[in-house]
Protein backbone atom coordinates (compact mmCIF):
# COMPACT_ATOMS: atom_id res chain seq x y z
CA UNK A 1 0.00 0.00 0.00
CA UNK A 2 1.37 2.92 -0.63
CA UNK A 3 0.55 7.00 0.66
CA UNK A 4 -1.46 7.88 -2.55
CA UNK A 5 -4.00 4.61 -1.77
CA UNK A 6 -4.82 6.51 1.81
CA UNK A 7 -8.33 8.27 1.71
CA UNK A 8 -7.80 9.84 5.42
CA UNK A 9 -10.90 11.86 7.52
CA UNK A 10 -9.20 13.90 9.79
CA UNK A 11 -11.12 15.50 12.81
CA UNK A 12 -9.95 18.70 14.65
CA UNK A 13 -11.34 21.07 17.06
CA UNK A 14 -9.78 23.60 15.71
CA UNK A 15 -8.28 23.29 12.37
CA UNK A 16 -7.77 26.91 11.35
CA UNK A 17 -10.11 29.39 12.68
CA UNK A 18 -7.79 30.30 16.10
CA UNK A 19 -4.12 30.18 15.10
CA UNK A 20 -2.40 27.46 17.19
CA UNK A 21 0.95 25.15 16.68
CA UNK A 22 -1.44 22.29 16.84
CA UNK A 23 -3.30 23.10 13.91
CA UNK A 24 -0.16 24.22 12.29
CA UNK A 25 0.95 20.59 12.46
CA UNK A 26 -2.05 19.22 11.32
CA UNK A 27 -2.11 22.24 8.14
CA UNK A 28 1.43 21.14 7.19
CA UNK A 29 0.44 17.27 7.67
CA UNK A 30 -2.74 17.38 5.42
CA UNK A 31 -0.57 19.13 2.60
CA UNK A 32 2.32 17.27 2.86
CA UNK A 33 -0.52 13.75 2.36
CA UNK A 34 -2.32 16.03 -0.57
CA UNK A 35 1.16 16.04 -2.15
CA UNK A 36 1.83 12.21 -1.75
CA UNK A 37 -1.33 11.87 -4.07
CA UNK A 38 -3.70 10.95 -0.70
CA UNK A 39 -7.14 12.09 -0.09
CA UNK A 40 -7.96 13.84 2.70
CA UNK A 41 -11.09 15.20 4.07
CA UNK A 42 -11.08 17.64 7.43
CA UNK A 43 -13.93 17.88 9.98
CA UNK A 44 -13.78 20.69 12.26
CA UNK A 45 -15.68 23.76 13.28
CA UNK A 46 -16.46 26.41 10.49
CA UNK A 47 -16.12 30.42 11.64
CA UNK A 48 -16.79 33.35 9.29
CA UNK A 49 -13.49 35.03 10.08
CA UNK A 50 -10.60 32.23 10.34
CA UNK A 51 -7.06 33.19 11.64
CA UNK A 52 -6.26 31.59 8.07
CA UNK A 53 -7.33 29.78 5.08
CA UNK A 54 -7.49 25.64 5.18
CA UNK A 55 -5.01 23.42 4.03
CA UNK A 56 -7.60 20.97 1.89
CA UNK A 57 -11.09 19.99 2.10
CA UNK A 58 -12.63 21.52 5.27
CA UNK A 59 -16.25 19.75 6.50
CA UNK A 60 -18.13 21.67 9.32
CA UNK A 61 -18.86 20.25 12.43
CA UNK A 62 -21.80 21.49 14.56
CA UNK A 63 -20.61 23.17 17.54
CA UNK A 64 -20.96 25.88 20.46
CA UNK A 65 -18.63 28.22 22.25
CA UNK A 66 -16.07 26.68 24.47
CA UNK A 67 -17.65 26.42 27.75
CA UNK A 68 -14.68 27.60 29.86
CA UNK A 69 -14.02 31.89 30.88
CA UNK A 70 -11.17 33.03 29.29
CA UNK A 71 -11.41 30.49 26.42
CA UNK A 72 -14.53 32.07 23.91
CA UNK A 73 -12.83 32.34 21.07
CA UNK A 74 -12.40 28.52 20.52
CA UNK A 75 -15.48 26.13 19.79
CA UNK A 76 -16.50 22.79 21.28
CA UNK A 77 -17.29 20.60 18.51
CA UNK A 78 -20.59 18.87 19.53
CA UNK A 79 -21.05 15.79 17.43
CA UNK A 80 -21.10 14.45 13.88
CA UNK A 81 -24.81 15.15 13.09
CA UNK A 82 -26.72 13.23 10.39
CA UNK A 83 -25.19 15.59 6.75
CA UNK A 84 -21.69 15.04 8.69
CA UNK A 85 -22.49 11.00 8.88
CA UNK A 86 -23.96 11.57 4.95
CA UNK A 87 -20.61 13.23 3.85
CA UNK A 88 -18.35 10.79 5.71
CA UNK A 89 -20.42 7.69 3.40
CA UNK A 90 -19.79 9.28 0.41
CA UNK A 91 -16.33 10.18 1.35
CA UNK A 92 -15.89 6.72 2.39
CA UNK A 93 -12.29 6.90 4.40
CA UNK A 94 -10.12 3.81 4.88
CA UNK A 95 -8.35 5.92 7.89
CA UNK A 96 -9.84 8.08 10.71
CA UNK A 97 -7.33 10.24 12.54
CA UNK A 98 -8.69 12.18 15.68
CA UNK A 99 -6.97 15.20 17.08
CA UNK A 100 -8.84 16.39 20.06
CA UNK A 101 -10.45 14.42 22.74
CA UNK A 102 -14.28 16.61 22.31
CA UNK A 103 -17.59 15.29 21.61
CA UNK A 104 -17.10 15.08 18.00
CA UNK A 105 -13.96 12.72 18.15
CA UNK A 106 -15.83 10.57 20.39
CA UNK A 107 -18.83 10.04 17.78
CA UNK A 108 -16.33 9.68 14.69
CA UNK A 109 -14.19 7.19 16.45
CA UNK A 110 -17.79 5.12 17.27
CA UNK A 111 -18.84 6.29 13.66
CA UNK A 112 -15.68 4.20 12.34
CA UNK A 113 -15.76 1.03 14.95
CA UNK A 114 -19.77 0.65 13.02
CA UNK A 115 -17.83 0.82 9.65
CA UNK A 116 -14.20 -1.35 10.88
CA UNK A 117 -12.53 1.52 10.04
CA UNK A 118 -9.22 1.70 11.83
CA UNK A 119 -8.48 4.68 14.47
CA UNK A 120 -5.31 6.69 15.00
CA UNK A 121 -5.35 9.78 17.46
CA UNK A 122 -2.23 12.47 17.93
CA UNK A 123 -2.06 13.90 21.03
CA UNK A 124 -1.35 17.32 21.00
CA UNK A 125 -1.23 18.78 24.35
CA UNK A 126 -1.80 17.71 28.33
CA UNK A 127 -5.75 18.45 27.85
CA UNK A 128 -6.07 16.64 31.61
CA UNK A 129 -3.71 19.37 33.14
CA UNK A 130 -5.51 22.64 31.74
CA UNK A 131 -8.07 22.56 35.21
CA UNK A 132 -5.25 23.82 37.37
CA UNK A 133 -5.69 26.98 35.73
CA UNK A 134 -9.12 27.60 36.46
CA UNK A 135 -9.18 26.66 39.97
CA UNK A 136 -10.78 23.35 39.00
CA UNK A 137 -7.63 21.10 39.54
CA UNK A 138 -9.86 18.41 41.33
CA UNK A 139 -11.18 17.53 38.17
CA UNK A 140 -7.81 16.15 36.59
CA UNK A 141 -8.03 12.53 37.44
CA UNK A 142 -12.24 12.85 36.07
CA UNK A 143 -10.46 14.47 32.51
CA UNK A 144 -7.39 11.52 32.48
CA UNK A 145 -10.29 8.94 32.93
CA UNK A 146 -12.41 9.77 29.77
CA UNK A 147 -9.15 10.44 27.89
CA UNK A 148 -7.92 6.62 28.69
CA UNK A 149 -11.48 5.72 27.50
CA UNK A 150 -11.05 7.21 24.15
CA UNK A 151 -7.10 6.60 23.55
CA UNK A 152 -7.60 2.90 24.41
CA UNK A 153 -10.38 2.54 21.91
CA UNK A 154 -7.83 3.85 19.30
CA UNK A 155 -5.70 1.27 17.10
CA UNK A 156 -2.69 3.57 17.75
CA UNK A 157 -1.65 7.44 18.98
CA UNK A 158 0.81 9.78 17.99
CA UNK A 159 2.62 12.18 19.79
CA UNK A 160 5.31 14.73 19.08
CA UNK A 161 8.26 13.63 21.78
CA UNK A 162 9.84 11.15 23.60
CA UNK A 163 8.95 12.50 27.27
CA UNK A 164 5.16 12.74 25.87
CA UNK A 165 4.94 9.25 25.07
CA UNK A 166 6.30 7.64 28.28
CA UNK A 167 3.90 9.87 30.36
CA UNK A 168 1.17 8.55 28.01
CA UNK A 169 2.07 5.47 28.73
CA UNK A 170 2.78 5.69 32.39
CA UNK A 171 -1.19 6.99 32.28
CA UNK A 172 -2.07 4.02 30.52
CA UNK A 173 -3.50 5.85 27.21
CA UNK A 174 -2.21 2.89 24.90
CA UNK A 175 0.54 0.86 24.59
CA UNK A 176 1.00 1.52 20.46
CA UNK A 177 2.23 5.03 19.96
CA UNK A 178 4.54 6.55 17.92
CA UNK A 179 6.82 9.65 17.97
CA UNK A 180 5.32 12.34 15.35
CA UNK A 181 7.67 14.89 15.99
CA UNK A 182 7.42 18.94 14.77
CA UNK A 183 9.77 20.70 12.11
CA UNK A 184 10.27 24.18 12.09
CA UNK A 185 10.61 26.93 8.94
CA UNK A 186 14.38 27.19 8.65
CA UNK A 187 13.76 30.11 5.73
CA UNK A 188 11.47 32.50 8.67
CA UNK A 189 13.24 31.21 11.93
CA UNK A 190 17.44 31.94 11.87
CA UNK A 191 19.63 34.34 13.64
CA UNK A 192 19.78 35.86 10.84
CA UNK A 193 16.96 37.42 11.54
CA UNK A 194 17.61 39.14 13.98
CA UNK A 195 16.69 43.05 13.44
CA UNK A 196 18.69 45.80 15.75
CA UNK A 197 16.48 48.46 14.26
CA UNK A 198 13.33 45.84 15.24
CA UNK A 199 14.81 46.05 18.78
CA UNK A 200 15.07 50.05 19.21
CA UNK A 201 11.51 50.23 18.20
CA UNK A 202 10.80 48.54 21.14
CA UNK A 203 12.60 49.95 23.55
CA UNK A 204 15.36 47.83 22.86
CA UNK A 205 19.03 49.06 23.36
CA UNK A 206 21.58 47.27 21.18
CA UNK A 207 23.32 45.64 24.85
CA UNK A 208 20.28 44.92 26.30
CA UNK A 209 19.77 41.15 27.16
CA UNK A 210 16.04 40.21 26.05
CA UNK A 211 14.13 37.21 28.19
CA UNK A 212 11.41 36.57 25.45
CA UNK A 213 7.72 34.63 25.88
CA UNK A 214 6.46 33.66 23.03
CA UNK A 215 2.79 31.61 22.60
CA UNK A 216 -0.68 32.54 23.38
CA UNK A 217 -0.80 34.51 26.18
CA UNK A 218 -3.52 32.17 28.14
CA UNK A 219 -2.74 31.26 32.26
CA UNK A 220 -2.20 27.88 31.00
CA UNK A 221 0.97 28.56 29.51
CA UNK A 222 2.80 28.93 32.51
CA UNK A 223 1.92 33.12 32.53
CA UNK A 224 2.23 33.00 36.65
CA UNK A 225 5.69 31.31 36.70
CA UNK A 226 6.84 33.55 34.12
CA UNK A 227 5.95 36.58 35.99
CA UNK A 228 7.09 35.17 39.54
CA UNK A 229 10.42 34.57 38.11
CA UNK A 230 11.07 37.73 36.24
CA UNK A 231 10.27 39.33 40.04
CA UNK A 232 13.17 37.27 41.40
CA UNK A 233 15.68 38.92 38.82
CA UNK A 234 14.70 42.10 39.73
CA UNK A 235 15.27 41.39 43.28
CA UNK A 236 18.73 39.97 42.56
CA UNK A 237 19.35 43.35 40.11
CA UNK A 238 19.93 41.32 37.08
CA UNK A 239 19.84 43.28 34.12
CA UNK A 240 17.23 42.52 31.56
CA UNK A 241 14.29 43.47 29.57
CA UNK A 242 11.37 41.29 29.03
CA UNK A 243 9.66 40.75 25.31
CA UNK A 244 6.28 39.58 24.67
CA UNK A 245 5.45 38.24 21.27
CA UNK A 246 1.66 36.73 21.14
CA UNK A 247 -1.80 38.11 22.45
CA UNK A 248 -4.86 36.41 23.91
CA UNK A 249 -7.39 36.45 26.67
CA UNK A 250 -5.05 37.13 29.79
CA UNK A 251 -2.61 39.53 28.21
CA UNK A 252 -4.60 42.39 30.42
CA UNK A 253 -3.17 40.45 33.30
CA UNK A 254 0.32 40.01 31.67
CA UNK A 255 0.97 43.51 31.24
CA UNK A 256 -0.09 44.13 34.86
CA UNK A 257 2.32 42.00 35.87
CA UNK A 258 5.09 42.72 33.78
CA UNK A 259 5.68 46.38 34.26
CA UNK A 260 8.03 47.73 31.88
CA UNK A 261 7.87 44.63 29.40
CA UNK A 262 7.55 45.46 25.71
CA UNK A 263 4.54 43.61 24.60
CA UNK A 264 5.02 43.24 20.38
CA UNK A 265 1.64 41.50 19.84
CA UNK A 266 0.87 39.08 17.62
CA UNK A 267 3.17 37.82 14.71
CA UNK A 268 3.71 35.40 11.77
CA UNK A 269 6.01 34.68 8.91
CA UNK A 270 8.97 37.20 8.42
CA UNK A 271 8.08 39.31 10.99
CA UNK A 272 7.20 36.56 13.80
CA UNK A 273 11.02 35.14 12.28
CA UNK A 274 12.31 38.84 13.23
CA UNK A 275 11.19 39.07 16.52
CA UNK A 276 11.89 35.60 17.76
CA UNK A 277 15.83 36.18 16.26
CA UNK A 278 15.74 39.80 18.07
CA UNK A 279 15.62 38.23 21.55
CA UNK A 280 18.20 36.65 23.69
CA UNK A 281 17.13 33.95 25.75
CA UNK A 282 14.13 32.34 25.59
CA UNK A 283 12.12 31.10 28.48
CA UNK A 284 9.09 28.88 28.56
CA UNK A 285 7.52 27.61 31.67
CA UNK A 286 4.64 26.12 30.59
CA UNK A 287 4.24 22.31 31.53
CA UNK A 288 1.23 21.31 29.03
CA UNK A 289 2.48 21.26 25.90
CA UNK A 290 3.40 17.95 24.12
CA UNK A 291 5.93 19.52 22.20
CA UNK A 292 6.79 22.80 22.49
CA UNK A 293 6.99 24.71 18.76
CA UNK A 294 7.82 27.42 20.16
CA UNK A 295 11.13 26.33 21.80
CA UNK A 296 12.19 24.67 18.77
CA UNK A 297 11.40 27.86 16.77
CA UNK A 298 13.46 30.03 19.56
CA UNK A 299 16.38 27.40 18.86
CA UNK A 300 16.49 27.80 15.09
CA UNK A 301 16.55 31.34 15.67
CA UNK A 302 19.85 30.98 18.16
CA UNK A 303 18.47 31.96 21.35
CA UNK A 304 19.23 29.64 24.67
CA UNK A 305 16.21 27.95 26.14
CA UNK A 306 15.09 28.19 29.84
CA UNK A 307 12.20 25.97 30.05
CA UNK A 308 10.39 23.39 32.35
CA UNK A 309 11.43 19.82 32.21
CA UNK A 310 8.14 18.71 31.25
CA UNK A 311 6.86 16.93 28.42
CA UNK A 312 7.82 18.37 25.06
CA UNK A 313 10.80 21.10 26.11
CA UNK A 314 12.66 17.77 27.57
CA UNK A 315 12.52 15.94 24.58
CA UNK A 316 14.07 19.14 22.94
CA UNK A 317 16.61 21.15 25.00
CA UNK A 318 19.63 19.53 26.01
CA UNK A 319 20.30 20.19 29.30
CA UNK A 320 23.27 22.06 29.56
CA UNK A 321 23.96 22.11 25.95
CA UNK A 322 21.27 24.18 24.21
CA UNK A 323 19.40 25.57 26.90
CA UNK A 324 18.67 24.82 31.05
CA UNK A 325 15.92 22.31 31.82
CA UNK A 326 14.26 23.56 35.15
CA UNK A 327 12.73 20.93 37.65
CA UNK A 328 9.26 21.18 38.48
CA UNK A 329 7.93 22.23 41.97
CA UNK A 330 5.05 20.58 42.47
CA UNK A 331 2.52 21.28 39.11
CA UNK A 332 5.34 24.01 37.90
CA UNK A 333 8.47 24.44 37.45
CA UNK A 334 10.66 26.05 40.13
CA UNK A 335 10.81 29.93 40.06
CA UNK A 336 14.56 30.02 41.83
CA UNK A 337 15.92 27.64 39.95
CA UNK A 338 14.18 29.57 36.45
CA UNK A 339 15.73 32.62 37.83
CA UNK A 340 19.12 30.93 38.70
CA UNK A 341 19.25 30.04 35.33
CA UNK A 342 17.87 33.14 33.58
CA UNK A 343 20.10 34.87 35.31
CA UNK A 344 23.51 32.62 34.09
CA UNK A 345 22.82 33.89 31.09
CA UNK A 346 21.71 37.09 31.59
CA UNK A 347 25.20 37.47 33.19
CA UNK A 348 27.36 35.55 30.98
CA UNK A 349 27.61 36.77 27.04
CA UNK A 350 29.48 33.89 26.11
CA UNK A 351 27.89 30.92 27.45
CA UNK A 352 24.40 32.71 26.31
CA UNK A 353 25.97 32.58 22.83
CA UNK A 354 27.92 29.26 23.09
CA UNK A 355 24.04 27.55 23.92
CA UNK A 356 22.24 29.43 21.93
CA UNK A 357 24.74 28.27 18.60
CA UNK A 358 24.24 24.73 19.94
CA UNK A 359 20.78 25.03 20.06
CA UNK A 360 20.39 26.42 16.26
CA UNK A 361 22.57 23.36 15.32
CA UNK A 362 20.22 21.01 17.38
CA UNK A 363 17.14 22.69 15.19
CA UNK A 364 18.51 21.47 12.09
CA UNK A 365 17.51 17.93 12.60
CA UNK A 366 13.72 18.76 12.17
CA UNK A 367 12.73 18.10 8.41
CA UNK A 368 9.04 18.45 7.67
CA UNK A 369 8.63 15.88 5.20
CA UNK A 370 10.52 13.24 7.10
CA UNK A 371 7.96 14.40 10.41
CA UNK A 372 4.60 13.81 8.28
CA UNK A 373 5.58 10.34 6.61
CA UNK A 374 5.74 8.73 10.12
CA UNK A 375 2.22 9.97 10.32
CA UNK A 376 1.54 8.35 6.92
CA UNK A 377 3.11 5.15 7.47
CA UNK A 378 1.11 4.70 10.93
CA UNK A 379 -1.98 5.25 8.31
CA UNK A 380 -0.94 2.26 6.44
CA UNK A 381 0.26 -0.07 8.69
CA UNK A 382 -3.02 0.50 10.70
CA UNK A 383 -4.65 -0.12 7.30
CA UNK A 384 -2.84 -3.19 5.93
CA UNK A 385 -3.08 -4.45 9.83
CA UNK A 386 -7.34 -3.91 9.69
CA UNK A 387 -7.43 -5.27 6.42
CA UNK A 388 -5.31 -8.52 6.72
CA UNK A 389 -7.76 -9.38 10.27
CA UNK A 390 -11.01 -8.49 8.06
CA UNK A 391 -9.02 -11.45 5.27
CA UNK A 392 -8.65 -13.71 8.18
CA UNK A 393 -11.99 -13.43 9.45
CA UNK A 394 -13.46 -13.64 6.09
CA UNK A 395 -11.26 -17.11 5.68
CA UNK A 396 -12.47 -18.29 8.80
CA UNK A 397 -16.19 -17.84 7.32
CA UNK A 398 -15.86 -19.72 4.33
CA UNK A 399 -13.90 -22.60 5.96
CA UNK A 400 -16.75 -22.79 8.54
CA UNK A 401 -19.42 -22.42 5.57
CA UNK A 402 -18.04 -25.25 3.99
CA UNK A 403 -17.34 -27.48 6.79
CA UNK A 404 -21.03 -26.93 7.17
Amino acid sequence: MQTSDLRIALFSGNYNYTRDGANQALNRLVEYLLRQGAAVRVYAPKVPNPDFEPTGDLVGLPNVRMPVKGRGEYRLPTGLGKAVKRELERFQPNIVHLSSPDPAGHAALRWAQDYDIPVLASVHTRFETYPRYYGMAFLEPVIEWILRRLYNRCDALVAPSQSLVDTLIEQDMHDDIAIWSRGVDRTIFDPSKRDLEWRRAHGLADDDVAVVFLGRLVMEKGLDVFTDTIVQLRKRQITHKVLVIGDGPARGWFEANLPGGSFAGFKTGAALGAALASGDIFFNPSVTEAFGNVTLEAMASGLPVVAAGATGSASIVVDGVTGKLVPLAGQSADVNRCADALAEYCTDPVLRAAHGAAGERKAREYSWDAINQVVADTYIRLVERRRAEQDADAAKLKAALDLA
